[in-house]
């Protein structure tokens, strides 16, 4: 996780003030307009005063040295010193963003380097997320049949089907899944060993006043009643994916705890679906100021959730990575910052990205399966190469391609 998801503009005018065009008049303005007319002869004194002060003035004039300026545009006055101090607080703000943003990147694309470690493939403990048309009534026998051919073999063993999404209040009716009581003895007879868990989720209230809001006992109280009822109708397990969750969430943990209780009595596994951990300490709060959604957990919460659950998949996907390389680095420092603070007792699973949307977040392009699992690999190998409790979980079956399956055959599962 990419993670993932940002410029010095004009300043404005220059400052200089244009006085070529003549904004002042000479000084010689025309006397023209006060008609005095003077009948009277000079007298020869007052000519011979008249002939003194001219030559007086022409004397004066004609010894006063040429302004070599004259005439010319008044130069352009210097920027003031506020515009000049505004423009290196953009270019250093621009550059405080930039610069730890390219040396990111660039360790990424190092991490995808080098080779994973032999053995490092499907340990039989990868899952997939799969559509409601499961529960709904739209598939079929012959549906089943095929989905046992295409997972015979490959290491999957969980299946998340989409039984909700819960209510805002944290209810779920029946008639969302009325077709379980069919689908999971089908898969059972069909799949020996693999679990139907209840994929359960909703949105939460942690980012629009629209949603679930978890700080609500009666509603996480809701919730456990729910997951009773989904396990009552022979769910082999709950799955639980509420986004946004914002890392630290307390309530969140709480739920948890009532779950766990419940999924015990049952003897059945408690999984959710978790967020991306810091690429960068404390990235989380960085992207909550700047864009209003903490994508990200720190690891401490990553690890705070991972021992209250049996198994964790981390959504390594919608990552903001607009290369396959840059990808694969991401997907490798995920797969190495979960490894580290998940206990050994829960199964961790890295998202692979079966689905090829175009939009902000996500770039079909460079989220592929191929770099994913190798990011995967490289991962595991540089820091539990021998974890046996590790898989991936792929999303979603409704829009993979056989590229998607093929790629994750011989990359991971190790087939043909």
């Amino acid at each position: 996780m990419s993670g993932a998801e940002s410029a010095a503009g004009a300043e404005g005018a220059s400052g200089t003030d244009d006085t070529a065009g003549g904004r002042g008049t000479t000084g010689t303005e025309s006397a023209s307009g006060a008609d005095i007319t003077c009948t009277a002869k000079p007298s020869a004194t007052d000519d011979a005063s008249l002939r003194h002060q001219t030559t007086k003035t022409q004397r004066t004039t004609d010894t006063t040295p040429p302004d070599p300026d004259q005439g010319r545009a008044s130069p352009p006055r210097r920027p003031r010193r506020g515009l000049r101090r505004g423009r290196r607080i953009v270019l250093g703000l621009v550059l405080l963003l930039v610069l730890p943003l390219l040396a990111a990147e660039t360790a990424l694309r190092v991490n995808y380097m080098g080779d994973p470690a032999d053995g490092t493939h499907t340990r039989g403990q990868d899952a997939i997320w799969l559509g409601h048309a499961w529960v709904d009534g739209r598939k079929k026998d012959t549906d089943v049949a095929a989905l046992a051919r295409r997972l015979r073999g490959t290491g999957i063993r969980d299946l998340y089907v989409h039984a909700g999404p819960l209510e805002h209040d944290g209810t779920l009716p029946k008639s969302s899944y009325p077709r379980a009581g069919w689908l999971i003895p089908a898969v059972h007879r069909a799949l020996p060993g693999v679990r139907v868990q209840a994929w359960l989720g909703d949105k939460l209230a942690t980012e629009s006043p629209d949603g679930m809001r978890l700080e609500r006992a009666e509603t996480r109280a809701a919730v456990v009643t729910s997951t009773r009822e989904i396990l009552a109708a022979g769910f082999d397990g709950a799955h639980f994916d509420l986004e946004p969750l914002h890392s630290g969430d307390r309530d969140y943990l709480d739920l948890l705890d009532d779950l766990r209780a419940v999924t015990r009595a049952h003897g059945v596994p408690l999984s959710v679906a978790a967020h991306q951990i810091d690429p960068l300490p404390a990235f989380h709060s960085l992207w909550g100021t700047l864009a209003n959604h903490p994508k990200w957990w720190s690891q401490a919460y990553f690890a705070q959730v991972a021992r209250r659950v049996d198994q964790i998949a981390l959504m390594s996907y919608d990552t903001m990575q607009p290369l396959p390389s840059l990808y694969g680095g991401y997907v490798a420092q995920q797969t190495s910052l979960a490894l580290e603070v998940t206990p050994p007792t829960t199964d961790l699973l890295m998202g692979l990205p079966f689905f090829h949307d175009n939009r902000f977040g996500h770039r079909a392009a460079a989220e592929t399966v191929p770099a994913a699992v190798r990011g995967v690999r490289l991962g595991l190998s540089r820091t539990d190469a021998d974890r046996e409790r590790f898989g991936v979980a792929l999303y979603v079956d409704f829009a993979a391609t056989e590229d998607d399956w093929t790629a994750y055959r011989r990359g991971w599962a190790r087939l043909s």
